[in-house]
């Protein structure tokens, strides 16, 4: 089991936004593959503000690719992804192994 985190640095004042944008990204991400298990979205407490954290948990890192390739092709996604770039200053993803 691998868990990813994909960490968005979001410009000044649009974590709202972005927060908002998500809640809908993940009901597009439910569309195309029903048996994913939704992402958790996290914003920050303390550290570098307006940080916003999409952590999301696959059987392998196979699964995790091809659940990125399916997304990255469906139009409807595509879409979703142009409203939400222009809310990022900068990112960063990381991916760890699951040991318990």
């Amino acid at each position: 089991m691998i868990l990813v985190r994909d960490v968005f640095q979001l410009k000044f004042g649009a974590a709202r936004e972005a927060a908002a944008l998500w809640r809908e990204g993940i009901e597009i991400g439910r569309r195309i593959d029903a048996g994913g298990v939704p992402p958790r979205v996290l914003t920050d407490l303390t550290g570098p503000y307006y940080t916003l954290v999409l952590e999301s948990s696959f059987p392998s890192l196979a699964d995790y690719e091809k659940r990125g390739t399916d997304m990255m092709r469906n139009d409807e996604w595509k879409g979703w992804y142009r409203r939400f770039v222009p809310l990022v200053e900068r990112g960063r993803r990381e991916i760890f192994t699951i040991l318990e």
